[in-house]
């Protein structure tokens, strides 16, 4: 009887023996077996497969320079662009302060969850020549320190009125900084050294896929770190000047036909958000306050005036929203939807008569319409200032 011949599936080995080949000594019945296991397990990939599949230590990497993109961005916006209005957590509604029986009841009689309507923007305001808003904004001025920009106004012929933020660096914030930049500053260095890795990898590599893949990562690092590293160098030299000892004569006022002068002398509140600035000026335009018992009603048409993002002699108006105090400090707060932006802070909040209500000083992120002033009555208390 003659016998099956038997093909090897390793070698292609023609017998007749159906236990081994004769040729590559492959045992037909444990091929057999590590054929049926196959068919319940996936199959391995191959090593290119893997390459492919598998991050390799350096493309698992390529994510930290991410990171140190996106931390040096937030980084550089936080140092480069000039501190403005502040930004703050929503006040708790209060009732209002009490007035005279001769001056209406500013809100104390309406409910305090009263929030302001959501109403068209507002137009515009026409400043006609020899208003009292064209007086409010003549007696408005811009304000320039090494750490920020902001507005101010006068409130006698020498005195100017701001917020301490704009002519003082918080030292809570100058702490920040300082982290944020060595944050970036490490971040860098590490960068480096992994760059370095990857150049010392590949030239003890032969060529294959895993290799031109890492040099193509190496390539996208290179690339990044080459942007990143200047907003670094800029925030590193913007660090340097804050950490500068600072004097008064750092602080320059600009007057509203654009006249520079140098800041004489300043006083700083210890409690709150304000500063008193001297200079001596022939064009000082001493802006009025609103007599003491003469409340803001909500609903009541105000201007805001000031410098936002660097835009001189700006003129916004909108409503007053209601009296607020400040939930950590306890402070009385005027809120209103008049516009108020990075540059603002310091700038008078004005009625329609040109009378100043109060100091633009902070906003709520994240919000619209939402912004806080400091009452004028503070500020002549806190410096002890006799309107003229």
């Amino acid at each position: 009887m003659t016998q099956e011949t038997i093909r090897c599936p390793k070698c292609a080995h023609e017998q007749t023996n159906p236990v081994e080949c004769e040729a590559c000594g492959l045992l037909f019945r444990r091929y057999q077996q590590a054929q049926e296991r196959n068919k319940e397990q996936p199959p391995e990939p191959s090593p290119e497969e893997t390459a492919q599949a598998k991050p390799s230590g350096a493309s698992m990497r390529i994510g930290s320079v991410l990171a140190l993109v996106a931390i040096t961005a937030a980084l550089t916006s936080f140092l480069v662009v000039g501190k403005g209005t502040q930004t703050a957590p929503p006040p708790a509604p209060i009732a209002a302060p009490e007035a005279s029986q001769t001056s209406p009841p500013p809100v104390g009689e309406q409910p305090q969850t009263a929030q302001p309507a959501q109403r068209p923007t507002h137009p515009a305001p026409a400043i006609v020549a020899g208003s009292p808003l064209e007086q409010a904004k003549n007696g408005t001025v811009a304000i320039e320190a090494p750490w920020g920009k902001g507005s101010g106004f006068f409130i006698t012929d020498t005195a100017i009125v701001t917020n301490k933020h704009v002519v003082e660096p918080d030292r809570s914030q100058l702490d920040e900084i300082r982290r944020k930049v060595e944050t970036g500053r490490q971040l860098i260095s590490l960068e480096r050294q992994n760059i370095a890795d990857l150049r010392n990898r590949l030239q003890q590599m032969n060529d294959s896929p895993t290799r031109r893949q890492l040099v193509i990562i190496l390539q996208e690092k290179e690339r990044q770190l080459a942007q990143v590293q200047p907003a670094q160098d800029e925030a590193e030299a913007r660090l340097k000047e804050l950490e500068k000892p600072k004097s008064t004569s750092d602080i320059k006022v600009f007057l509203a036909d654009g006249s520079e002068y140098s800041v004489n002398s300043s006083q700083v509140s210890a409690k709150r958000d304000l500063a008193l600035l001297s200079i001596y000026s022939s064009k000082a335009a001493p802006l009025r306050p609103a007599p003491k018992n003469s409340g803001l009603r909500q609903g009541d048409k105000v201007f805001t005036i000031g410098n936002p993002v660097g835009l001189r002699n700006t003129v916004t108006s909108g409503i007053f929203s209601g009296y607020r105090q400040h939930k950590d400090t306890g402070e009385i707060m005027l809120q209103t939807d008049a516009p108020i932006n990075p540059g603002n802070s310091g700038g008078p909040l004005i009625d329609e008569r040109g009378q100043v209500h109060g100091v633009n000083t902070m906003i709520i992120r994240d919000t619209q319409g939402i912004g806080f002033a400091i009452p004028i009555q503070e500020v002549l208390d806190e410096f002890s200032i006799t309107p003229p």
